[in-house]
């Protein structure tokens, strides 16, 4: 059984428009949270096929691909500037592609 708190995130995530990026906290309190951020990541990783989820557009509150290289994060990055977010090593500029304030 997937929770209320589950299925708002993931409606969230779905929302999350091409070219723009969310962190895993601002999702958490959009769903009603605040402190749920580490939640986001298992819900990601559970989900993120099942619901066919655009998960390479949340990063961390820094701004981050949270993924190591060789685990993801040069997919990610990929997966992103194809979208015209430019990443730099592994850090995407907040005040130019974070969706939605909050």
């Amino acid at each position: 059984m997937v929770s209320s708190f589950s299925k708002r995130v993931v409606e969230i995530i779905k929302k999350i428009p091409a070219g723009k990026v969310a962190t895993y906290g601002q999702i958490a309190t959009l769903a009603g949270n605040n402190k749920a951020a580490r939640q986001i990541s298992r819900i990601l990783h559970s989900s993120s096929e099942k619901y066919d989820l655009p998960w390479h557009r949340v990063i961390n509150s820094q701004g981050r691909i949270s993924l190591r290289s060789g685990d993801g994060l040069e997919m990610q990055k990929a997966m992103l500037e194809s979208e015209g977010i430019q990443v730099i090593v592994d850090r995407i500029d907040l005040v130019k592609y974070k969706w939605k304030d909050i």
